[in-house]
């Protein structure tokens, strides 16, 4: 049985710009089960804090965190299909490539 090398980000994936350069990206080589559960993290709190900002006045700064939190989680969830369909891209490019050739 050969042994899978553990998924990793990529770190591709701004997150959070200021003016048109991003202030952000995911770091590249973190396990990905860890980034998907701090993802999964960020957005329990986005959750939290919306419902906050619904029910309570004067709660502008509610809605800005879970906004920067879901920007983030988002980053990261992208960085991780990135990670999940490359190799599937990597394929089908290949096939395309000898089809390609042959026709």
């Amino acid at each position: 049985m050969t042994e899978q090398p553990e998924l990793k980000t990529i770190g591709l994936t701004p997150a959070i710009y200021c003016g048109d350069q991003a202030l952000f990206h995911v770091t590249r080589n973190v396990p990905l089960g860890d980034a998907l559960g701090m993802a999964s993290d960020f957005l329990f709190l986005a959750k939290k804090l919306t419902k906050d900002a619904a029910y309570d006045k004067d709660t502008d700064y509610h809605a800005w965190a879970a906004h920067y939190l879901t920007a983030m989680s988002k980053a990261v969830v992208d960085d991780a299909v990135k990670v999940l369909t490359r190799d599937r891209d990597n394929e089908l490019a290949a096939k395309r490539a000898g089809a390609k050739a042959e026709g």
